[in-house]
């Protein structure tokens, strides 16, 4: 049973992290219908950026949870500007063009954006200082569970609850489903299209940072090539909830997760992707929108 509970809370842990880059990728679908291939990267440089950030204010003196939250903080705003800055000048050039053009150039930016860091950090691992301190309370837990676990799951929680709210009662939000919907009509109804687009690559980024500090505090270590793996793995999730469905992504990330963890422990860690992806390919066959997605037909 302890075993069980190690494996369960590990695929929490894992799916939370994929739900939270997952999000990002369908939310841009779902407004531009454009696969974002970069948004990988976003993650990674998040992490990159709040490495530096902590190592910098460990040097002043900072530590526990005001570290944590200064360095996410850090790695969210900055992770923000990249996202806004990727859009204007990778995708919003090609607004008009056909839907071909853009995927090409989001594979081109993440292939940049990986080669950039490459350049500019290290080829190699680097430690990653565990941000995510002890809680007294969890010891009792601490056979099955860590604290960075918690935190993890519990961060993932509230950001999905307060992105609810955002996109069902809020002014952009609102504005965030009509564009969703039908753009032209949402542009006729005064719809402000291009800033809906910008904000939405600015959320999605900024989830995909929080992602990247909190794993990388579980996990200990970084390199410039963490975006790609994690990118690959959240946009699968996202197929596999419903591309362009929020709930669909936070289902498909868990789901995912819960599945590597399980075949890691119980069957081989060597089959792990095998697992993940042959369970995406079992779902797609019975329902091709994914499990919360709705089939969509195109007319002729």
């Amino acid at each position: 049973m302890r075993y069980f509970l190690e494996l369960f809370f590990g695929g929490l842990t894992r799916g939370s992290i994929y739900a939270l880059i997952a999000l990002g990728y369908t939310m841009v679908y779902g407004i531009i219908q454009l696969i974002n291939f970069a948004h990988g990267e976003i993650y990674m440089i998040g992490a990159f950026t709040a490495l530096i950030t902590a190592s910098v204010l460990s040097l002043l003196g900072f530590h526990g949870l005001s570290l944590l939250l200064l360095a996410g903080l850090a790695a969210v705003i900055y992770c923000a500007a990249y996202g806004y800055t990727l859009e204007k000048i990778a995708y919003k050039p090609l607004r008009k063009a056909s839907r071909l053009s853009p995927l090409i150039s989001a594979i081109g930016m993440s292939i940049f954006l990986q080669n950039y860091v490459l350049l500019a950090q290290t080829s190699d691992f680097l430690s990653f200082p565990a941000l995510i301190p002890d809680f007294v309370f969890l010891e009792a837990f601490s056979d099955f569970m860590l604290p960075s676990e918690v935190v993890i799951f519990a961060t993932t929680a509230v950001v999905m609850l307060l992105l609810t709210v955002f996109i069902k009662f809020t002014r952009m939000g609102k504005a965030m489903r009509a564009t969703s919907q039908d753009r032209t009509m949402a542009m006729l109804s005064g719809v402000n299209v291009e800033r809906v687009i910008s904000v939405t690559f600015i959320i999605g980024s900024a989830l995909a940072a929080v992602g990247g500090v909190l794993i990388s505090s579980h996990i200990g270590q970084i390199n410039f090539y963490i975006g790609f793996i994690a990118g690959i793995k959240a946009f699968t999730a996202a197929v596999l909830g419903g591309i362009g469905s929020i709930p669909g992504a936070v289902l498909g990330g868990l789901v995912l997760g819960l599945t590597e963890s399980f075949a890691t422990g119980y069957v081989s860690s060597d089959y792990e992707d095998v697992f993940a992806f042959g369970l995406l390919v079992f779902i797609l066959i019975f329902r091709p929108a994914g499990l919360l997605g709705k089939s969509v037909s195109e007319k002729v």
